[in-house]
């Protein structure tokens, strides 16, 4: 008799951890700019002592986020990717990019330590 393979987490030590189905849904919808609060933190953990600058709270559609991570790569003259909600941008960027992003129209806030 085979056992069905269990494919659910039944317990995770990663604080950041949220189940498929709790995750929310990515927005159909951008909302306009002057909206928006971005919030700025520099995150080191879990990526082998790299630092990444990481813009979230963002409610934009997945073209609107992939375009706002290509214009904040190109004022930081760095690489970055667009990871579930959250923007990530190679290296501690926190000013340069809080100043892009009030170009734009954004607000913003540095969060995290």
């Amino acid at each position: 008799m085979l056992r069905k393979a269990r494919t659910n987490t039944v317990y995770s030590t990663d604080d950041d951890f949220v189940p498929a189905h709790k995750r929310p849904s990515p927005a159909t919808r951008s909302l306009p700019p002057q909206e928006q609060t971005a919030e700025i933190r520099r995150e080191k953990k879990g990526r082998g002592g790299k630092t990444v600058t990481a813009i979230y709270n963002l409610q934009l559609s997945a073209a609107d986020q992939k375009e706002l991570c290509t214009q904040l790569k190109k004022a930081c003259g760095c690489g970055g990717a667009v990871k579930e909600d959250c923007i990530e941008i190679q290296g501690d960027q926190r000013e340069k990019i809080a100043a892009e992003l009030q170009r734009l129209g954004y607000k913003t806030k540095f969060t995290g330590g």
